[in-house]
């Protein structure tokens, strides 16, 4: 049976609430999450917590603040383009505040938080929306397998639960 380490593609179902028990998100139930681990595709103390585990091992995390979103900054609105905001949730119309966007930067996809939408203009804060909060992951590993030289080459897990090209 493998264990956890650099180069291995990690399936996983999660379970994330916040410091007050509040359910943010899960995927239990629909497809496992999956990262090749080693590769800075994970949070830093989530991967370290997982290393060496294998299929069937579960663990229960809490990440201060510091450990996964870091601390909430002020002055981080911006306003940005209507167009610019991609995922409106399905049955939607409209952007409202307090919906979770995401937006191209160039530093990649990154998640923002609608404040105020306007007919062309919107203005999104770039804090992560957990920033600032202690967070409770549950986690079951469901796979572990080497990961092909592709994936590899890439830094990050294809097939079911990964990147898909």
């Amino acid at each position: 049976m493998s264990s956890i380490s650099d180069n291995k593609v990690v399936q996983f179902f999660y379970t994330l609430t916040e410091a007050d028990g509040t359910l943010s998100e899960s995927n239990r139930g629909e497809e496992p999450m999956a990262y090749l681990h080693g590769h800075g595709g994970m949070i830093p103390a989530i991967e370290t917590a997982l290393e060496g585990k294998a299929a069937g091992d579960s663990l229960e995390l809490t990440l201060s603040p510091d450990q996964a979103y870091g601390e909430r900054q002020e002055g981080q609105q911006l306003r940005v383009p209507m167009k610019h905001l991609q995922g409106l949730p399905k049955g939607s119309r409209a952007w409202k505040p307090g919906m979770i966007a995401v937006v191209q930067t160039e530093q990649g996809m990154r998640q923002v938080t609608v404040v105020k939408p306007g007919l062309k203009m919107v203005t999104v804060d770039t804090n992560h929306p957990l920033a600032g909060k202690t967070l409770n992951y549950s986690i079951e590993v469901v796979s572990v397998r080497d990961a092909t030289d592709e994936e590899i080459a890439h830094g990050h897990a294809h097939g079911v639960g990964g990147h898909h090209h």
